[in-house]
């Protein structure tokens, strides 16, 4: 599956460590993972929506083994621009 490409091998060792420091378990990290980006804001009014969105994409694709996160941007994190 294509999210193998991000935590499958030797060299992937950093990103397994990443997902288990967010509290995912050995068998979490080997199922299929999908990332929702979303640039949703209050200034631009044709994405002022897109909260709701991605809320109901996230509410129709996790079943009961799986569970969504939410992560800042670094540069957001860390003050950067």
């Amino acid at each position: 599956m294509r999210s193998d490409l991000m935590k499958k091998g030797l060299e992937k060792a950093p990103h397994r460590s990443l997902f288990k420091a967010m509290g995912l378990t050995d068998e979490e990290i080997r199922r299929p993972m999908v990332g929702i980006a979303n640039s949703a804001n209050e200034l631009i009014p044709g994405h002022i929506h897109l909260d709701r969105i991605v809320e109901a994409v996230k509410a129709g694709s996790v079943s009961p083994e799986e569970r969504p996160w939410s992560s800042a941007p670094s540069g957001c994190a860390t003050g950067s621009p």
